[in-house]
């Protein structure tokens, strides 16, 4: 089997689990479920601040994927980007519909970000990477990117945009993975935990993919 083949076939599986969970959550929340039928998450829930927290992380994860999109003609990592700014995009109306939902805020002035998780979750990883720890400079959560790293990426063509996409996209995901796995363990609403390891799952498969991407374009993850 060419590596062609077997990159869309990972992309397609990925996106495929990640919409699949997402509908299940949908027919979860909408089904009026009795566990949470009294039990409207708090402000500083970690409902609530997942729901806050993962929007604006998949945003930007949304954000490079169409960036890159328009810096190559590569068409593995053009189905890649596109099947993570449509799930991306999905989800992240989901986290803000249940906020609605739930007559909380979007943005809570003066809660950092990533205030709802527990200090011991996310010790888990991919690829040597830690948890989700303490944000690099400039970036807003863990695993983000810094306005600079956008901007060099909107720079860049061909492999070096291919390149640093898989890169950034390797440490987001990094990122993602820890605040949704803190989501699956804290969070009370099933729905919104059914989304949570969906996100798990369909990224620790986008992780694999891309480490094997960068691999075949003889670059690796980022420390």
């Amino acid at each position: 089997m060419s590596r062609r083949p077997r990159t869309y076939w990972a992309a397609g599986t990925a996106v495929l689990l990640a919409l699949l969970f997402a509908a299940a959550a949908t027919v979860a929340a909408a089904s009026g479920d009795p566990d949470t039928a009294d039990r409207t998450p708090a402000l500083h829930s970690a409902d609530a601040g997942f729901a806050r927290d993962m929007a604006v992380h998949h945003q930007q994860a949304v954000e490079m994927s169409f960036v890159v999109r328009d810096r190559t003609q590569d068409e593995a990592v053009r189905t890649l980007a596109y099947d993570i700014a449509n799930t991306q995009a999905n989800q992240r109306g989901m986290l803000l519909g249940w906020l609605d939902l739930w007559e909380l805020p979007k943005v809570v002035a003066g809660e950092p970000p990533m205030t709802w998780m527990a200090p011991s979750e996310g010790s888990g990883g991919h690829g040597g990477h830690g948890g989700h720890g303490a944000a690099k400079p400039g970036a807003l959560m863990s695993g983000m990117a810094t306005k600079e790293e956008i901007a060099q990426l909107g720079a860049a063509s061909g492999r070096d945009a291919e390149v640093l996409y898989l890169q950034l996209m390797t440490d987001h995901h990094v990122g993602g993975v820890a605040m949704a796995r803190g989501c699956a363990d804290q969070c009370v609403t099933p729905a919104e935990r059914d989304l949570a390891r969906g996100m798990v799952a369909a990224q620790q498969s986008e992780l694999t993919l891309m480490a094997d991407m960068l691999k075949q374009r003889g670059a690796a993850p980022r420390g």
